[in-house]
């Protein structure tokens, strides 16, 4: 083997397995130091690579019968379904026949195998799902949106560590800054949970506090990275794209309610355009699961060929800054016993 190699969950996604493979041999064509192991059924991965003579050298086909569906219980799918396509990527990495991993199937069967079938990192209690968001001036991280609804303040000092050390190895922010998200911006606000959190992250030492963020701040760009329990952080994610989706709704709506409103639009396409590119998923790739010993990627459930491409890089970046091993080395700065 030669290179990152990559695990790609071929039959996991909406477009699946066509728009998966295509996504993979893109990455293939365009990063020469990266192997695909598509995992999936054999006769239909064959038949999708048989003309890609030009990267074959560097693509496998990883036999895998079943398939897990986005309506399964996921810790029971991924614990009966040992030959799905989604447990055999994860079981590559475990046994280190691969570095990572791209899904774009069930979050909850990613989530579920990367506890499972990958295992935590020596030290890290909770891994977490952390998607990338545009922000007024700056991208951000969220962590954790949803893989743990019920955190102890422990889980969330390391959820900022996690953070830090994606946004600096594989954005490439120098120093990152790590809020916490509260109702109020002073250190007696919050809940217990909260309030608990501030103290162990102000006296941590592996990552810039910035200290508590409210809500309406979260979007601005003041902070890199912010820090929520995965209850919270999923009523953040969901909001903000219904709130999305319904801004965009009602402009359309009054932009064409007369000649002038419509001649405005027409003037003002090339801004609503770049304003699609800065909020479109396909170009960030898809969420990390951090806190696994390995790179995991959550890829959006309707990715297409762009989207997986831009997966694999992610993951890619994730073993070439070697995220994990970063992330092993910030434990000891965060005044827990290890």
């Amino acid at each position: 083997m030669m290179g990152h190699v990559i695990a790609l969950d071929a039959m996991g996604g909406d477009n699946a397995p066509e728009a998966i493979v295509a996504g993979g041999l893109a990455a293939l064509r365009e990063y020469p130091d990266i192997r695909v192991v598509f995992a999936g059924q054999e006769a239909r991965l064959r038949e999708l690579l048989s003309g890609a003579e030009d990267v074959k050298d560097r693509a496998e086909i990883l036999p895998a019968d079943d398939v897990i569906s986005m309506d399964e219980p996921p810790m029971l799918a991924v614990r009966r379904k040992v030959n799905s396509s989604l447990v055999r990527t994860m079981a590559a990495v475990r046994e280190g026949r691969a570095g990572a991993v791209v899904s774009a199937g069930s979050t909850g069967a990613v989530l579920a195998g990367g506890m499972l079938r990958i295992g935590r990192i020596q030290g890290i209690e909770r891994p977490a799902l952390a998607p990338v968001l545009p922000g007024l001036k700056k991208p951000f991280l969220l962590i954790d949106c949803g893989a743990n609804v019920d955190c102890q303040p422990r889980y969330l000092l390391q959820f900022g560590l996690m953070g830090s050390v994606y946004m600096r190895s594989v954005l490439g922010v120098e120093d990152p800054a790590v809020g916490l998200v509260n109702i109020g911006a002073e250190a007696e606000k919050g809940n217990k949970l909260v309030k608990e959190t501030y103290q162990l992250m102000t006296e941590q030492t592996s990552y810039r506090f910035a200290g508590n963020c409210e809500a309406r701040d979260i979007p601005t760009g003041e902070y890199d990275v912010v820090v929520a329990d995965g209850f919270v952080g999923n009523v953040i994610l969901k909001y903000t794209e219904g709130l999305a989706g319904t801004i965009t709704g009602m402009l359309k709506r009054r932009m064409m309610e007369t000649k002038r409103t419509k001649l405005g639009a027409a003037l003002a396409k090339p801004a609503f355009r770049g304003l699609k590119r800065d909020m479109d998923y396909n170009a960030v790739g898809g969420a990390p699961l951090l806190g696994v010993q390995g790179a995991v990627v959550k890829a959006h459930g309707a990715s297409g060929e762009e989207a997986i491409k831009n997966a694999i890089r992610q993951a890619r970046t994730m073993l070439e800054q070697d995220v994990v091993g970063k992330i092993s080395a910030g434990l000891s700065g965060l005044g827990e016993p290890q």
